[in-house]
């Protein structure tokens, strides 16, 4: 859909809706995200399906806290989508003078040093409140980051997320496209990707997620196993106090992919749970993640 057919009255609401956002995002950092914790607050009272699900997960994945510590967690964690909102359309549309004095990356090296094997580089993201804002952070580094996207339902805002990041990375890839992200790799290009989430039994295995079976991804493994890419884990973290955000490359995952597929889902799994640890209310729990189960049992959404 082109710019002209989004400029027709349908979408007018929504799009004052944007420009009330871009003049949010104008705000003095602290104050942006003050709005964002306002916006969460909001959303934890008016999302009761949403905080249903959030509860479900924190209590699965976190048995040992206390009633009122998974409460705390889950206000907080709203509190985070409602700041990840605004950060969301920062990394849209602040230039890079406002955001850079907010970034604190480590790891660069890992990157440069993957990208010398010549077969491509995967970077392994997953489901963070901030995830849009790191990856604008990492093109300040890098331009020819090809990022891989879940295309949005509404034509307005699928335009403006894929024009945004059209403008900051080099391309664009529908998240069902595997071929061309391995064109991507075999160009030498890094692709960015999440892959945390239940898609359901396609292409998935179980694999224990804070010990709970979960339907994992396995597109990972399979993109290394035939582009011979190296697999970087890439995290993105707010840090407390305004302090900005942490942009986090790991390592090169070595012996990966081991050709047990359960195996790397577990692995793949184990590294997200060290991450989400470091800043637990940050991870998206709003997200069914246990909504497939082995053996048709129960779903715990229910």
């Amino acid at each position: 859909m082109n710019l002209l057919q989004l400029l027709t009255p349908r979408y007018w609401l929504l799009w004052i809706g944007m420009g009330i956002f871009w003049a949010l995002i104008q705000l003095p950092n602290s104050w942006k995200l003050a709005v964002g914790r306002m916006i969460g607050r909001i959303t934890y009272r008016l999302a009761a399906r949403r905080r249903k699900i959030a509860t479900i997960n924190l209590k699965l994945c976190f048995p040992n806290l206390t009633d009122k510590q998974r409460h705390d967690l889950l206000y907080q964690h709203f509190e985070s989508l409602g700041m990840g909102l605004l950060e969301m359309f920062s990394a849209w549309w602040l230039k890079d003078t406002r955001l850079k004095p907010l970034e604190h990356i480590e790891g660069l090296e890992h990157l440069n040093s993957g990208l010398e094997n010549d077969k491509g580089v995967i970077l392994l993201s997953a489901h963070f409140t901030s995830l849009e804002l790191g990856s604008r952070f990492l093109t300040m580094h890098t331009t020819i980051l090809h990022a891989v996207y879940r295309q949005h339902e509404n034509p307005l805002m699928e335009y403006l997320m894929k024009k945004s990041r059209k403008d900051k990375a080099e391309k664009t890839i529908p998240r069902d496209n595997i071929r061309e992200m391995l064109r991507s790799l075999k160009q030498n290009k890094p692709v960015w990707l999440a892959t945390d989430q239940n898609f359901g039994h396609k292409n998935s295995v179980f694999a224990d997620f804070f010990g709970i079976p979960a339907a994992t991804s396995i597109a990972v493994p399979r993109l290394a196993k035939i582009s011979k890419a190296t697999i970087i884990p890439f995290f993105t973290q707010r840090l407390k106090d305004n302090q900005g955000y942490k942009i986090i490359l790991q390592p090169a995952l070595e012996n990966f992919p081991t050709g047990d597929d359960v195996q790397d889902a577990l692995l793949i799994n184990k590294l997200i749970e060290t991450q989400i640890k470091q800043a637990p209310e940050q991870y998206l729990w709003v997200h069914r993640r246990f909504k497939d189960r082995p053996d048709e049992k129960k779903s715990f959404y229910d």
